[in-house]
């Protein structure tokens, strides 16, 4: 159960960020007309550093915060804020292409330092910012701190839900990038809007819950004092 209660709060909190799907119109774009199977071998680069990079964030970020002495409290209240945020930017966008513009522009600052061989820009910049960006890992981090609990399965399951999350959504990153031509021919962009308008609101929600925990764990530990 606490299984997948962590996948599904991590596949629902990440999906509108990586957002496989504009991601994909970014990467076309940036690819440019290369051959199916340039598409196929970029693609599946990408998804495996895609896992390794957020599973290093994942797996470091509860030593990250004891390095800065940032208690689990304070990280689900900031970070519940910066996902609500990320979710209401998601809600009020003007139509299809702000997210991937937001991306593009981006990744367009990383190419004027990048070599032009496409497998050069294998990491910097179709892993990191198109594919994850900031928003990306402050939310990895995030879920990461609240994966602490008192007995070490309890641990164990929270974060191997979150990893399995990652897993899938590279997986879709792959099917997108792969396929990156002809889904951006099928797909209308007010219908990938509206599906990302709902999974905005979704986010919004996953914000303010963690937000919440994070407040009443503070307002319990002040009420003691």
């Amino acid at each position: 159960m606490l299984l997948w209660t962590s996948f599904l709060l991590a596949f629902s909190a990440l999906l509108p960020l990586i957002n496989p799907l504009g991601s994909a119109l970014v990467f076309l774009g940036l690819v440019g007309p290369e051959t199916p199977a340039v598409y196929h071998h970029l693609a599946r680069r990408i998804a495996i550093n895609n896992i390794i990079f957020l599973a290093v964030i994942e797996l470091l970020g509860s030593a990250i915060l004891r390095f800065f002495g940032i208690s689990l409290p304070i990280v689900q209240l900031a970070g519940g804020l910066v996902i609500v945020a990320l979710g209401w930017g998601i809600l009020n966008q003007n139509d299809a292409a702000a997210s991937n513009q937001l991306k593009k522009t981006e990744a367009d600052a990383c190419l004027d330092n990048a070599t032009p061989e496409l497998e050069a820009k294998l990491f910097y910049p179709f892993t990191f910012p198109v594919t994850s960006g900031p928003g990306t890992l402050v939310v990895t981090l995030t879920l990461s701190a609240r994966s602490l609990h008192p007995t070490l399965l309890d641990t164990v399951f929270t974060h191997l839900g979150l990893f399995l999350a990652i897993i899938l959504l590279s997986g879709l990153v792959y099917l997108c990038y792969a396929f990156a031509p002809r889904i951006t021919r099928a797909i209308s962009p007010s219908t990938a809007h509206g599906i990302l308008r709902v999974m905005g609101f979704i986010v919004v929600c996953i914000g303010v819950q963690i937000g919440w925990n994070g407040a009443l764990t503070l307002l319990s530990q002040a009420h003691l004092r």
